[in-house]
């Protein structure tokens, strides 16, 4: 099971209207994180983020430049952080 918390929706709010295809990227993370949030598989852009706590996204999920920082208690997913990178990062 995925849930949000209300900073991840105040952020996708936020950048909805000028990111056409973040609903697209949405909807593909909400899949792989129903399917396979540990990524135990390996065949997701899934990376355990070190010394973070628990409550401040300990798992990062890449989707295109979008970032989705997510927690795993038990069986359920919350997701806490959407992000933009920028195009002048490297």
């Amino acid at each position: 099971m995925v849930s949000t918390t209300g900073h991840f929706g105040r952020l996708m709010k936020k950048l909805a209207p000028k990111h056409a295809e973040l609903a697209g990227r949405y909807a593909d993370a909400l899949v792989i994180l129903s399917v396979d949030p540990h990524n135990k598989s390996s065949k997701f852009p899934i990376k355990k983020l070190h010394n973070v706590a628990e409550g401040e996204g300990q798992y990062r999920l890449r989707s295109g430049r979008f970032r989705f920082r997510y927690d795993i208690l038990e069986s359920q997913v919350i997701l806490h952080y959407c992000g933009l990178r920028r195009e002048d990062t490297c």
